[in-house]
């Protein structure tokens, strides 16, 4: 486990893992030990006072809670999580693992573990009462992380951009493409819709290649709305991540679609990461359906 220094103001940084089961919260605090945090996974709600006591946290600490967690109560849980955002010497983040119930019905069938509320039912009901006990976690929740689409190196990208404590506070930009017919990213924050631009797609020469490509990128360019379109695009955004740093918001996802999410919106958030390198800010970038099968 590395070491991270700690916040410059001293504050030991506490982030609750919690969610519903199968959307990846021991992957997640296998992540959090590599960010240097120190990861306790089911730790009872009872415990929780004598752990923070210790004070024995130079990295931070990632604690996972869910319906496994011996007394697990929801009504408990919420006064701890009130407890400790009125703690003076605790920063607290509440992290909620989601996922869609489908992609959750086939993680379990892959691995065969079991359901902890679904032992004497169906799994589907199983997850269906989880959800609805786990309900007013997700909305205490600062961050709510959909895992459904995410390999794991997606979801150790994501933490990395929001908790590695080596970097100063601000708004992590996430922008990622996407095929509308497979459905839009479930965590975005703003969705734009390329579809309107010259479709590569149709071109024999062009349909093998990708957004990526050069001789892609100089075809969607000749689209004279093209340009005009990604000038009011970074106008845009460049009023609106400045009024959301402004009010505190820690993380903004940006979606860009086209129809099959391999040409035009690759190209298009390519040049949009590019931006925002030369604005000064990082953007994490994910190709969500470019290798997807029939692009």
């Amino acid at each position: 486990m590395t070491d991270t220094p700690a916040p410059s103001d001293e504050r030991s940084h506490v982030i609750l893992v919690t969610g519903v089961s199968g959307a990846g919260k021991s992957s997640a605090l296998k992540d959090f030990e590599d960010l240097g945090f120190e990861a306790v996974d089911n730790l009872p709600l009872s415990l929780f006072d004598r752990l923070l006591a210790s004070g024995d946290m130079p990295g931070g600490l990632a604690i996972g809670v869910d319906v496994r967690t011996r007394d697990f109560d929801v009504s408990a849980f919420l006064e701890q999580i009130d407890l400790m955002r009125n703690n003076s010497g605790v920063t607290l983040t509440v992290l909620f693992m989601d996922c869609v119930d489908d992609i959750l019905v086939r993680r379990f069938k892959e691995t065969r573990r079991r359901h902890p509320l679904s032992i004497d039912r169906p799994l589907s009901e199983g997850i269906r009462r989880e959800r609805k006990r786990m309900a007013p976690l997700r909305g205490a929740a600062d961050i709510v992380l959909d895992t459904s689409d995410m390999a794991l190196g997606d979801l150790k990208r994501a933490l990395e951009q929001h908790f590695d404590l080596t970097h100063e506070a601000a708004l992590s930009v996430f922008i990622t493409t996407f095929g509308f017919r497979n459905g839009l990213p479930r965590d975005a924050d703003l969705v734009f819709d390329v579809r309107f631009l010259k479709n590569p797609h149709y071109d024999p020469q062009l349909r093998p290649l990708s957004g990526r490509d050069e001789p892609v990128g100089t075809y969607i360019e000749t689209d004279p709305t093209f340009q005009p379109f990604f000038d009011r695009l970074t106008d845009l955004l460049e009023l609106l991540v400045g009024r959301y740093q402004a009010e505190g918001k820690s993380y903004l996802t940006i979606a860009v679609g086209c129809t099959g999410g391999r040409h035009r919106s690759v190209f298009t958030a390519e040049r949009l990461a590019r931006w925002f390198e030369g604005q000064g800010k990082a953007a994490q970038l994910r190709h969500r359906d470019l290798d997807k099968p029939g692009n």
